[in-house]
C-alpha cells in the first residue's frame, strides 16, 4: 500500500511540475506596429517583438506573458522585477545601459521624420537650421523623444511635444498641433497608410539597434541572449521579421 502512494505522489509531483512551467514576463507597448500591435481579430499582442519572445521561450522551456504598458514604464519595471525583460523595439543606448542589461541585437531600426505633405520641412536638416522653432512630436521615453530632447530642444531649436503612443503623436500632427512627428520607420509606415496627406522624409534621422532588455545581473540574461543567439543563427528571426516587413 505505501508503495502504490509513493508511486501516486511520484506521479503527482510530476504531473504537477510538467503543468507548472516558468511563466516570462515580457513588458511592451502594444502601440508599434509591426514589432507589437493588438490584432483585430483575437485581441492579442501580435508582432515581431511577440512571435521572437514566444520562440525564446519555446527554446527554454517556458510559457509567455506579454504585458502591455507604457513605454517609458518598461525599464522601470524591469529594474524593480515586475516583468522579466522588455522587448518594444527598444533601442540600446548609453543612458539605458545604465539601468539595464541588454541582449545582441536582433533587429536594425531607422528613426524618421513624419510631415505633413505640404510643409516647409523638406529634410532633416530643416530641423538643425538656425532660427527654426519646430514643435516635435514624440512618444514619450522612446529614442526619438532622447535625439529630439538632445539635438534640437536642448539646443533651443524648437520644442518637443511628448505623447503616451504613435498613434496620440501623429493625431497631434494631423490636427496642426506639431511640425512633424520623429518615430520608427516601420510604425511610420502604417500611420502614413492609416492618415491621407502625410509622408515620410527621405532622410534618415537616426539609425538604431533594438535588443532586449533585462535587469542588471540577472540570471535570465544568458539564457535569453544564448536562446536568440540561436534564433539569429538558424534564420528564425530574420523569417519572422520578413512575415511582418516586407521589403
Amino acid at each position: 500500500m505505501k508503495k502504490i502512494l509513493a508511486i501516486a505522489l511520484i506521479c503527482m509531483l510530476t504531473l504537477t511540475g510538467m503543468a507548472m512551467a516558468e511563466t516570462l514576463k515580457m513588458g511592451t507597448n502594444a502601440s508599434f506596429p509591426p514589432y507589437e500591435f493588438y490584432d483585430d481579430e483575437t485581441g492579442e499582442i501580435v508582432g515581431i517583438d511577440a512571435e521572437v519572445a514566444a520562440a525564446i521561450c519555446e527554446k527554454l522551456g517556458c510559457e509567455l506573458e506579454i504585458v502591455d504598458m507604457d513605454f517609458d514604464a518598461i525599464i522601470p519595471a524591469v529594474t524593480t522585477g515586475k516583468i522579466d525583460f522588455g522587448m518594444a523595439g527598444m533601442t540600446v543606448t548609453e543612458e539605458r545601459m545604465q539601468s539595464v542589461d541588454f541582449t545582441t541585437s536582433y533587429a536594425t531600426g531607422i528613426q524618421v521624420v513624419i510631415v505633413k505633405e505640404d510643409s516647409e520641412i523638406v529634410s532633416v536638416d530643416d530641423l538643425f537650421a538656425e532660427g527654426t522653432n519646430h514643435k516635435i512630436g514624440v512618444q514619450q521615453g522612446t529614442t526619438g523623444d532622447l535625439y529630439c530632447s538632445w539635438d534640437i530642444e536642448d539646443e533651443g531649436l524648437g520644442t518637443v511635444e511628448r505623447y503616451k503612443n504613435g498613434t496620440d503623436a501623429v493625431l497631434a500632427l494631423t490636427s496642426g498641433k506639431v511640425d512633424c512627428v520623429v518615430i520608427d520607420n516601420e510604425p511610420a509606415k502604417n500611420y502614413i497608410a492609416a492618415n491621407e496627406g502625410l509622408k515620410i522624409l527621405d532622410t534618415e534621422y537616426a539609425v538604431e539597434d533594438y535588443a532586449i532588455a533585462l535587469a542588471k545581473d540577472s540570471e535570465l540574461t544568458e539564457k535569453i541572449n544564448a536562446a536568440l543567439e540561436e534564433l539569429i543563427a538558424d534564420g528564425t528571426v530574420q523569417a519572422i521579421i520578413d512575415k511582418y516587413i516586407v521589403a
